[in-house]
């Protein structure tokens, strides 16, 4: 073995040595490049980029009312077995913060409490739930909110699927040979 072939460096040593430079700068654009969703979505969840999309302002159930909007403008994110699930956030008017104690979200008339659906949870101002939507839901359905007060009152309303969220009634449609 000579003296100058023992000196020579591997193929792959003089590759990084020439470019490892150049990778390291990589490594750190890639990650630049997420950053503008990160901060869009830490936008929407401190609430300064308001509730969501399809903001449905003012609904009227029984003496309360409520502001109404899908997380995100996309259809129903799938959850393995259980479904497909769509996120919704809600606010209540600020009267009538003290005097409700759960709010529920269904797809479809109640029959009674047992089945108002899924219920809201975090602050008053900033309510969210998974809403599962099955998909044989007719895109003509209504979404239901039950607003159950702490005096035991229960009280009911519904907007429509299609005004709540339209990438739903999409999917949906989408869905029509899957019923």
């Amino acid at each position: 073995m000579s003296q100058a072939h023992a000196l020579q460096p591997s193929a792959l040593k003089q590759f990084w040595l020439k470019w490892r430079f150049h990778l390291n700068i990589l490594l750190i654009l890639i990650p630049l490049g997420f950053m503008p969703k990160y901060f869009a979505d830490a936008k929407l969840f401190r609430g300064d980029a308001g509730l969501g999309a399809n903001i449905q302002s003012g609904i009227q159930v029984g003496p309360y009312t409520l502001d109404l909007a899908e997380l995100r403008n996309e259809a129903p994110r799938p959850d393995g077995p259980a479904g497909h699930f769509k996120s919704f956030n809600a606010a209540l008017c600020k009267a009538c913060i003290g005097e409700v104690k759960a709010v529920y979200l269904r797809i479809g008339k109640p029959r009674s409490l047992r089945a108002a659906g899924t219920i809201f949870f975090g602050a008053p101002y900033r309510m969210i739930t998974n809403l599962p939507v099955p998909p044989r839901t007719r895109p003509d359905a209504q979404i239901w909110i039950t607003i159950e007060g702490w005096d035991g009152s229960m009280h009911q309303g519904s907007v429509a699927l299609a005004s709540a969220s339209p990438a739903t009634v999409a999917w949906l449609k989408q869905q029509g040979g899957k019923k």
